[in-house]
């Protein structure tokens, strides 16, 4: 069932009694397209998720701890202002469409009171979170600003006065209405009765409108058979099951087609959502996020690239230094041959068993300044071979460096996205903004993923190079087993023993294996030994370790469990 305007239905009802009366504590945006909001309700906190994702927009209470970014954005900040201590008086839905208002009463600077309605559209990329002044139905501010050039019928933009998308020609399922039935004596089949519900009643998905034409036409009593289906979803039973294609759902109740053991029940709609969506909101989250740091990553790697290319074809140049001299010192032993005004003249090259050798000349130039002209770009290029090498490598390092924090972006949650931004920063790749406040928010590099071998044997897992580094030469002790794959991008990974078994050894190698670029080889080798071996170089990049006296074994990458 996707998030049509029955689950809003459902979610607005489970939340209404749970959080109404409730009063707004903290506010906070982990995400740029999600709002998190503490709500002191009935002597608990609930922490409640207002999602204008794209992918994945919704509204639900979330047990998930979300990382916060160390600079709040102006959206937030805005939230903040208008809304912490103000008391949310009822959370409504708009007909049955994905539209919710959330009603709040509060008092503004000079502690008159005044009504605000913050409204939720879960619509896909047209998802937004939008603050409204209920008297003058002004917009105090939008998660997503869409101005006159995006939609020129709705403006969302501070200031704008906020109107309500535009309403389908559907009728509210809830109102009284006949449609039903004179549906369901078109005597028509499950599907075409399922299309025709969808396009006459508002907010009914394609698994909702399914779900009540089977069951209307199983019923001998049609009105009892409606009434009891939207009932459902003021009473759900919460339930992810696999459809029968394989592919995993979410209901607010059990489809009449499903059997019970192909489901998995919740205690509320908000915990099954937290379940249905944790692995791919967080997949998305790292996109969005990452989305910048990609960008920078692609320019600079570009460059470097371009500049790798650039500089191989002056070594090319300076493996050429050899025909300038030649020509240098052929031109300056038969000088008196060279007259002023000559394009080119034919020597015999001594190089060369005498050979006939015809050598370009400057007309503007005099012999002995020809002659010179040679010398000079000889020289240029030979002394130019050391700094070319060295730019070389330098370029070349950078390449490696980068391309080892895009692999890491592939398998990186949030908060690794976080530090991957925060490594860049203070490598110089990406600006910070300049603070307001003098106190600077100090961000904490998190913990190594945690994992265990068949036996046990803990394993740690860096995920970014800010991260290798602590566990490298913080976290591991001495004589724990450092292992990291050959020659390729990849984590640094740790074996909480210093005499592994060689299970435990070939697990962790498949694991670092699996958390790095080669992780879609069959045969990926993994340097190990211990971690009193590593050495950091003055002034190396993060992530960045030497070593000697490894051994190498070679295995399928393979991720084990936490």
């Amino acid at each position: 069932m996707a998030f049509d305007g029955f689950f809003t239905h459902a979610v607005v009802h489970e939340l209404d009694q749970t959080l109404a009366t409730g009063r707004v504590a903290k506010v906070n945006q982990p995400y740029p397209a999600e709002l998190i909001m503490t709500i002191r309700a009935h002597r608990h906190n609930y922490s409640l998720l207002l999602s204008a994702n794209p992918t994945y927009p919704r509204m639900q209470i979330t047990q998930i701890a979300y990382q916060n970014p160390a600079v709040p954005s102006n959206f937030v900040m805005t939230m903040r202002k208008y809304l912490e201590g103000a008391i949310l008086e009822s959370i409504e839905q708009v007909d049955n469409d994905r539209i919710i208002k959330m009603n709040f009463k509060t008092r503004d600077e000079l502690g008159d009171q005044q009504r605000l309605v913050l409204v939720i559209e879960i619509m896909a990329r047209h998802s937004n979170v939008s603050l409204v002044n209920e008297k003058n139905h002004k917009i105090i501010d939008t998660i997503k600003h869409v101005g006159s050039d995006q939609n020129r019928v709705r403006l969302l933009l501070p200031g704008a006065t906020f109107v309500m998308p535009p309403k389908q020609d559907k009728v509210n399922p809830y109102l009284p209405n006949q449609i039903y039935t004179d549906l369901v004596r078109k005597d028509l089949d499950e599907n075409e009765l399922a299309k025709q519900l969808q396009a006459r009643y508002q907010g009914l998905g394609r698994q909702s409108a399914q779900e009540l034409a089977r069951e209307l036409q199983a019923s001998s009593d049609l009105p009892t058979t409606y009434h009891t289906f939207l009932k459902q979803f003021e009473n759900p039973d919460p339930v992810i099951y696999d459809d029968n294609n394989g592919k995993r759902q979410f209901a607010a109740f059990l489809p009449s087609n499903i059997k019970e053991e192909q489901l998995t029940h919740y205690d509320t709609l908000s915990v099954m959502l937290d379940a249905f969506y944790a692995q791919k909101a967080e997949r998305d989250r790292s996109k969005e996020l990452a989305g910048q740091v990609l960008k920078v990553l692609h320019n600079e790697l570009k460059k470097d690239r371009r500049k790798v290319k650039k500089l191989k074809q002056q070594l090319e140049d300076a493996a050429k230094a050899d025909y300038y001299r030649i020509r240098g010192e052929i031109l300056t032993t038969y000088l008196g041959k060279l007259t002023a005004g000559m394009t080119e003249i034919t020597l015999p090259n001594f190089y060369d068993d005498n050979k006939p050798l015809k050598i370009k000349l400057d007309p503007e130039l005099s012999p002995s300044r020809n002659a010179q002209k040679y010398f000079t770009k000889y020289d240029k290029l030979k002394t130019s071979v050391d700094y070319v090498k060295e730019q070389l490598k330098l370029a070349n390092d950078e390449i490696n460096y980068l391309a080892n924090i895009e692999s890491q972006i592939d398998l990186a949650s949030p908060a690794d996205i976080q530090e991957i931004r925060l490594e860049l920063q203070q490598q110089g790749y990406i600006k910070q903004k300049r603070q307001k406040s003098k106190k600077r928010r100090k961000v904490r590099v998190s913990k190594p993923e945690e994992f265990h071998t068949s036996n046990g044997t803990t394993v740690l897992v860096g995920k970014n190079n800010l991260q290798n580094d602590r566990l490298s030469f913080k976290i591991a002790n001495k004589n724990d087993i450092w292992l990291h794959v050959k020659d390729i991008p990849g984590s640094h990974v740790i074996i909480r023993d210093s005499d592994p078994d060689e299970q435990t050894l070939l697990e962790a190698a498949q694991l670092a294996a699996y958390f790095s670029k080669g992780r879609n080889s069959d045969n990926v080798p993994v340097d190990y030994l211990p971690a009193k071996r590593l050495h950091k170089p003055n002034g190396a990049k993060p992530g960045f370790v030497t070593f000697t006296g490894q051994k190498t074994l070679y295995v399928t990458p393979h991720k084990l469990k936490n």
